[in-house]
């Protein structure tokens, strides 16, 4: 039984990626904030370097504190961990801010003057304000990864769910053929089929190493084997280490299955699928390669399964990955890419 997902809403900030789009966001405020003071007093480079340097501060140090602590707030409920996100914003905003004035005053020096000032509420309230639209977006963006999440799950379920009668049928048939004449193989057939059972029934997000899925595709091929006999050949083009190369579960399997049932199985003389994988360019490189059926329409592929082994890829690499079908006059091919994990 799978356990709940915990609350995972607050975007991890301890990456370059995310330290260097703060900066720019900040950045970018502290200008805004300079030019509406220019509706009050002359625009200043001064002004614009000491609100920068202020707000970067406190944008800076906000984002180390939610970094470190985001683990224990995401496990928070929702609520609780965005109010938790913009009490410490305002806390550290109200911090610099007695911090800033006194420096400001001690400079100036004006060691009398009170620390509190307007200014300093301000601050606090601007940044509660762009705080809480901050953790409102947050908790939003992740409101539509989570649906979009679910529907992935059910259109993967529903694909393996749809495991097609007549492989079944035709193998419980050749394997009662086998029985008789063959047991070895006979019950290498049942090992295979139960193994490709069984694979249909894990996590659909569960991921394997390409040469699990690799295997996977031998049982499969095996079986058509016993069927197709000398009509399907296949040709593994495997130069990389598959053990080093992580995939979801049943990512080359209906690719294979859908060239075979496809492209070999409508040829009264068969064919070859070829299976290759490999590195270029910092990208790992899956292609099924089949040959087409003699009548134009036989072979209508399966855009289901294209469509959620994109998706599938996409949850772990991110807009990177690449599916696509390629189709010629003799061959039709799929051939994926996504970058090499570090």
């Amino acid at each position: 039984m799978n356990e709940p997902q915990p609350n995972v809403f607050l975007p991890d900030l301890c990456t370059t990626r995310a330290v260097l789009v703060v900066v720019v966001v900040i950045e970018l405020m502290a200008i805004v904030i300079t030019l509406v003071a220019g509706y009050f007093e002359p625009f200043s480079l001064e002004r614009l370097g000491l609100t920068s340097l202020f707000v970067q501060w406190v944008g800076l140090t906000s984002a180390a504190l939610v970094c470190r602590l985001r683990d224990r707030l995401n496990g928070l409920p929702a609520a609780r961990a965005a109010l938790s996100v913009v009490g410490l914003v305002v806390l550290d905003t109200l911090v610099f801010s007695l911090v800033a004035r006194g420096l400001l005053g001690w400079a100036a020096g004006a060691v009398a003057e009170p620390l509190w000032h307007w200014d300093i509420l301000a601050n606090v309230l601007i940044a509660a304000i762009i705080s809480g639209l901050m953790m409102r977006y947050f908790y939003v963006q992740e409101q539509l990864h989570q649906k979009d999440r679910a529907e992935l799950r059910a259109r993967i379920q529903a694909l393996q769910s749809r495991i097609r009668p007549h492989f079944l049928f035709n193998s419980m048939n050749i394997i009662a053929t086998l029985v008789r004449v063959d047991a070895d193989a006979a019950e290498q057939a049942v090992e295979d089929l139960s193994r490709l059972f069984r694979a249909s029934l894990k996590e659909s997000g569960e991921r394997v190493s390409l040469a699990e899925e690799l295997s996977l595709c031998e049982r499969y091929v095996r079986i058509e084997q016993l069927r197709l006999g000398d009509r399907l050949r296949v040709d593994w083009q495997v130069e990389l280490d598959p053990e080093t190369v992580r995939l979801p579960l049943l990512t080359l399997q209906p690719l294979v299955e859908n060239a075979i049932y496809h492209g070999i199985q409508p040829r009264a003389e068969g064919g070859v699928v070829t299976l290759g994988a490999t590195v270029d360019q910092g990208r790992v490189v899956l292609r099924v390669h089949n040959p087409k059926p003699e009548r134009a329409g036989d072979h209508q592929g399966n855009r289901m399964a294209l469509d959620n082994i994109r998706h599938r890829l996409a949850v772990l690499h991110g807009p990177a990955v690449q599916v696509e079908a390629r189709e010629s006059e003799q061959h039709y091919e799929v051939r994926i890419s996504y970058p090499v994990e570090g």
